[in-house]
């Protein structure tokens, strides 16, 4: 774990979603996850990349438009393990992981979607591991 102290990446933060949410707000751990089966959500995600970010907004469970938002952690946080070690050597999307709140700073306007065969092809790769039995996020 990192201590918010010595923090590895300075940021800036974001988290993708399709939930409306204020300046200000505090996210927690422990709702719904807006990914998968939509279990109980024990830690937080959030990154340092707008790319990973925009995948979160696209593909978080929701009828609402995809969103992102800029976000500070408020305690120590951790590499995501669901991409670092299991998918991608170290952390190249700068992904992270907490248990402890992130504030939400503001939304971010201007991010650019994936184009939609790039979507439709992460959604097909998603679809199949639920066949797999496989869950996208292992907590």
């Amino acid at each position: 774990m990192t201590a918010e102290t010595d923090r590895p990446d300075a940021g800036p933060f974001y988290h993708g979603t399709k939930a409306a949410l204020e300046p200000g707000g505090i996210l927690s751990a422990g709702c719904t996850s807006n990914y998968g089966t939509r279990r109980k959500a024990n830690f937080l995600y959030f990154t340092a990349t707008l790319d990973a970010a925009t995948w979160g907004a696209e593909l978080a469970v929701g009828d609402g438009p995809g969103r992102i938002y800029r976000v500070e952690p408020t305690g120590p946080f951790e590499d995501d393990p669901n991409v670092t070690d299991k998918k991608f050597p170290g952390n190249p999307t700068r992904s992270y992981r907490t248990r402890d709140p992130l504030r939400v700073l503001g939304e971010v306007a201007d991010w650019e979607p994936h184009p939609p065969e790039v979507l439709q092809h992460m959604r097909d790769h998603l679809e199949e591991l639920k066949r797999q039995g496989i869950e996208a996020i292992d907590e």
